[in-house]
């Protein structure tokens, strides 16, 4: 039975993990922090197919700089000086075009429609994970939110996903329970959530009753390799044997990459979100758009979440980035008063950032036996089983469900790898 060793315990690595035993394969989770407390469970839970335009495009390059300027702003890269931040923000820039968008768009789509299928069916086995189909509201408060989202609702169409245009009116008879200042929104019935923190424990304990072994705790220092082939994970606690190398680290990918003598462009998007009273009750999954915060209600609590903050790699909570979003709530929902969250009731996360927007699923050139599967930024819980699937699928050699070359892992191999050193 052939050995597979994923770095990275997160959503993507378990439900890599799924797939693989379900094709027979002995796996090995390894991961630097718990298990348990990773960037996935403090996610919105939103699965969105509506969501196929990148990170990287050409509105994102204004919006940003104006962003920059305000210390409670949605978007925020924190200024230093690091070769590999500019590296990125160069890519990013470069990316940022409507034709990359154009070429972006069918890749992304149907990765989003192939992994909210696959959600269907794992939730109808494993209703714990409390999936619902409520769709997602775009609410939007000024005429350049309204005409941003309606221009989007048209794409939306044009690729053949479900996307109404609501008045003022029609949003009300949506969510009866609120007080709505707003020009209208934007609804996407084929959008669904979940509980990203009962997914996770849901499928930690499956993978256990298979037989996958999770060990926690473990930094991977370096790799050992006979040819083009790595053979074992050197870590902290000793030496991990493989035959195929699975790298879903999320944020830390990048490093890992590094030490795999490959450049692989990564940064840390940091989010916020905190948990509160659903009162008054929020019915619909929401993205404020002006403001980019996501609600997500779980019955009698909703879940508010936000900012992209491209900051190094730690956990520190800036409380201002958090302001911002407990402002914007009572700004489209009038009615709705929650006290600010003090600072031990936030959770952070980094979310990993290609600086295209698109994910790193598949092979590298560089070896024979090692895949990506990482770069999702905000869309990890979204795409989770979509990129298990197609990872289990390459490592079998069986054609993939979706067409994938726009997902390369190598697609910045002309960069210099000295230049990271």
């Amino acid at each position: 039975m052939s050995k597979v060793v994923i770095v990275g315990g997160g959503i993507i690595g378990m439900f890599t993990a799924w797939y693989l035993t379900e094709a027979g394969f002995s796996v090995t989770i390894i991961d630097k922090g718990d298990l348990r407390d990773n960037c996935s469970i403090g996610n919105a839970g939103m699965l969105v197919p509506s969501h196929i335009i990148p990170l990287a495009s050409p509105g994102i390059i204004s919006k940003g700089l104006r962003w920059m300027l305000s210390s409670t702003s949605p978007f925020y890269i924190h200024p230093r000086l690091d070769r590999r931040l500019l590296q990125w923000c160069m890519h990013f820039y470069r990316a940022a075009t409507p034709q990359h968008v154009a070429h972006s768009i069918p890749y992304l789509k149907n990765l989003s429609l192939l992994s909210k299928s696959l959600y269907l069916d794992f939730a109808a086995d494993h209703p714990e994970t409390e999936l619902k189909q409520d769709g997602l509201l775009m609410l939007y408060k000024t005429p350049e939110g309204a005409h941003e989202e309606k221009q989007f609702a048209l794409l939306a169409r044009q690729q053949g996903l479900e996307a109404e245009i609501l008045s003022p009116q029609d949003v009300q008879r949506l969510e009866p329970n609120l007080d709505l200042d707003v020009l209208g929104a934007v609804f996407f019935p084929g959008d669904a959530h979940l509980n990203p923190a009962a997914l996770s424990a849901c499928l930690h304990r499956l993978l256990l009753d298979k037989g996958v072994s999770m060990v926690s705790h473990l930094e991977v220092l370096d790799f050992i390799s006979a040819g083009r082939s790595i053979t074992a994970v050197v870590t902290d606690k000793g030496d991990v044997a493989t035959d195929h190398l699975i790298v879903c680290a999320g944020s830390w990918s990048g490093e890992v990459a590094r030490k795999l003598q490959l450049n692989l462009p990564m940064l840390g998007g940091k989010g916020y979100s905190f948990v509160v009273d659903n009162d008054p009750t929020i019915q619909r999954p929401t993205i404020l758009t002006e403001e980019r915060v996501a609600v997500t209600p779980y019955g009698d609590k909703v879940r508010f979440g936000g900012t992209m903050e491209i900051t190094p790699a730690n956990r520190h909570i800036n409380m201002k980035r958090v302001q911002g979003i407990h402002a914007s709530i009572g700004r489209y929902y009038t009615n709705f008063r929650c006290n600010m969250p003090q600072k031990e009731d936030v959770w952070s996360g980094l979310r990993p950032c290609s600086p295209d927007g698109l994910p790193y699923i598949g092979y590298t050139r560089r070896w024979n036996n090692v895949l990506f599967g990482t770069g999702h930024s905000m869309m990890g819980v979204s795409l989770a089983p979509a990129t298990g699937k197609l990872l289990a699928e390459q490592l079998l050699h069986r054609k993939e469900s979706v067409l994938i070359d726009a997902f390369s892992p190598d697609r910045y191999h002309q960069a210099s790898y000295q230049l990271l050193k």
